[in-house]
């Protein structure tokens, strides 16, 4: 597309209803209730969103081969868009080509829901297998994920992303437990994309805005999505509060694309302003979290337990291999927290923040944070990672 003779009014210069059963499907458009049932895997989106039958060889064949040839490129990762646009059972099919055609290759997706995205499980408005716990899993039980294994695909975390709004923004960790005593859902949680903010999305109102907070509660958050299970993704311009508090997308018919957070503009990163975007406080904060996550496997890899959270603070363990890397987190935000955690493997401690060290030879620890810190004591560790900075300190 275009062909021959498309009227240059319509989008794609195509009407729907005379689109090829071999490659498109036939089931009209999206409305209404669709949304929120499987009717949205075979009805087309939008006059610009045409549904490809995604089911069909010759669709796959296109499809995957034109990805393949991206991973001979170099392309190690991927992430699909609107994953529960495709039933689970289809999506699989692609992805286990490309991962087939590059082995060790990480492939996640988007299913946006704001809420907890439970489905079947309780609380939500539409079925287990629009949600994006169902897509991590193989089995067959909407009330069970336990039904099936791990589907080998991984999802953002908007479950997490969706208590933002009432936590982060508002200068504590409440709620975000609950949360995490949810991981058992999903086929391996630590592989898991967590996020403060995105393209669509903002933890601020209704969701339609950049992070609007005071600096000091981008930092806790950071905080929190560089020591908790999963893999933190960033968004551009967050590490200069760029476009702080502005529209996600255009909301009115008077807005244009540079009133909004929805493309990264300016000279932030030419080489006269790089040095000045380099210094910013968050941008220090971000690149030391990243020091500190690189050298401790446990902060990658691990699942969490020992989970403790009470609004100002929070505290958990990061267990990689039984031992192999093991870490104990403490998270203060707003002000400075005391933190004790107990039954946790006895031996010598150091904090990859501070440089302080404790023996734990009682199965407790006991440690003092920061307001907006860390404390991220590490058995057998080597001590202190990078410098303090306004937020990460001794």
């Amino acid at each position: 597309m275009p062909s021959p003779g498309y009227d240059p009014n319509r989008f794609f210069g195509v009407d729907a209803n005379t689109l090829s059963p071999e490659w498109f499907h036939q089931q009209g458009f999206m409305a209404g209730g669709d949304w929120e049932s499987v009717a949205i895997q075979t009805k087309h989106l939008a006059g610009d969103c045409l549904d490809l039958a995604t089911e069909r060889q010759n669709v796959k064949d296109y499809l995957i081969n034109a990805i393949n040839r991206y991973l001979d490129m170099g392309v190690d990762a991927l992430r699909i868009d609107t994953v529960k646009h495709l039933s689970r059972e289809n999506l699989l099919e692609y992805v286990n080509a490309w991962k087939t055609h590059k082995p060790g290759l990480f492939v996640f997706g988007e299913n946006l829901v704001k809420g907890t995205g439970w489905g079947d499980l309780g609380g939500d408005n539409a079925p287990s297998d629009l949600r994006p716990w169902w897509y991590t899993r193989l089995g067959d039980d909407r009330h069970n994920p336990n039904s099936g294994g791990d589907s080998g695909f991984s999802v953002l975390d908007f479950s997490l992303f969706s208590t933002f709004r009432d936590n982060l923004s508002r200068g504590g960790y409440g709620g975000i437990s609950g949360i995490l005593g949810m991981d058992w859902v999903y086929g391996d949680a630590t592989q898991l994309v967590t996020f403060l903010q995105n393209h669509d999305v903002g933890p601020d109102n209704d969701f339609r805005f950049r992070f609007r907070g005071d600096q000091w509660m981008a930092a806790a958050a950071y905080n929190l999505l560089w020591t908790i299970r999963g893999i933190p993704c960033l968004y551009y311009g967050e590490e200069i509060e760029f476009m702080k508090g502005a529209p996600q997308d255009i909301i009115s018919n008077d807005d244009t694309l540079d009133t909004t957070g929805r493309a990264y503009f300016g000279d932030h990163l030419s080489e006269q302003a790089i040095a000045a975007t380099q210094s910013h406080s968050l941008y220090q904060h971000i690149r030391r979290l990243n020091l500190i996550r690189r050298a401790i496997p446990a902060l990658q890899k691990a699942p969490m337990s020992h989970i403790n959270e009470w609004g100002g603070g929070m505290s958990f363990v990061r267990d990689y291999n039984n031992g192999e890397s093991y870490a104990v987190v403490g998270l203060a935000m707003g002000g400075d927290q005391d933190i004790t955690v107990s039954n946790v493997r006895n031996g010598s401690y150091a904090d990859t923040v501070t440089g302080n060290r404790i023996n734990v030879s009682n199965g407790s620890i006991s440690f003092h944070v920061r307001g907006n810190s860390a404390g991220i004591f590490v058995l057998n560790g080597s001590g202190k990672i990078g410098d303090d900075g306004i937020y990460l300190r001794s």
